[in-house]
C-alpha cells in the first residue's frame, strides 16, 4: 500500500524564483520598472554578485552569470517556453504599457467553456519568458472532485487547508 498525502512536505508558498543574468543591473531596472518589484536586502555573506527583488507576494533572485558572454539568447516568443507568469486587472491597460515601453510581445488566448483567458508573453533581458494574462477568469477545478475556486490571492485562503487529510492509494 502507497500512501499519498495532498502536502508531504507541510509547504506554504512560493518564496522565490532564481534567475541567471547577463548583468544583474539591467535585469534590477527591468524588474523593477517594468513588472514594479522591489528590490530587497541580499545577505552580505554570499560570495557571488547578484540581488533580490520581492513583490505580489514572491521574490525574485538574480544571479550574474559566470560566463554571461556564452549565455544562450532567446529571440523567439514562445508560450510553450518555461515562464512564470502574473494576473493584471486590466489586460488592455498592460498592452498599452507594453507598447509605450516598446517590449516585443506576443498575444495568445485560451478558451474553456465559453471562458476566455488573455495572455501576453514578453521576455526579460535575459530571455525568460513573462506572462501576462486574465487568468483569475478560469476557474481552478481539482481533477479529484472538489469545489471550483477563483485562482486569485483574495479565495488563496479557501484553496489552503490548515492540514490536509490524507489520500490513501493502494498499488496492486
Amino acid at each position: 500500500m502507497k500512501e499519498i498525502m495532498a502536502n508531504p512536505l507541510h509547504l506554504k508558498s512560493l518564496n522565490h524564483i532564481s534567475l541567471i543574468c547577463r548583468s544583474v543591473e539591467e535585469s534590477i531596472n527591468f524588474y523593477q520598472n517594468v513588472l514594479g518589484f522591489v528590490p530587497i536586502r541580499r545577505p552580505g555573506s554570499f560570495d557571488f554578485d547578484g540581488a533580490w527583488l520581492f513583490g505580489y507576494g514572491i521574490g525574485i533572485h538574480l544571479l550574474q552569470s559566470e560566463d554571461p558572454e556564452n549565455m544562450p539568447r532567446k529571440t523567439e516568443i514562445n508560450p510553450k517556453d518555461n515562464h512564470i507568469s502574473f494576473q493584471c486587472e486590466s489586460m488592455g491597460a498592460v498592452e498599452k504599457k507594453l507598447k509605450e515601453m516598446e517590449l516585443k510581445y506576443k498575444r495568445s488566448m485560451v478558451e474553456e467553456g465559453g471562458i476566455h483567458v488573455d495572455q501576453l508573453f514578453f521576455h526579460d533581458p535575459d530571455g525568460f519568458m513573462i506572462e501576462i494574462c486574465d487568468c483569475d477568469n478560469l476557474p481552478v477545478v481539482p481533477i479529484a472532485g472538489g469545489m471550483a475556486r477563483a485562482c486569485s490571492l483574495v479565495n488563496l485562503p479557501m484553496l489552503q487547508q490548515p492540514q490536509q487529510p490524507q489520500i490513501r492509494v493502494i498499488q496492486q
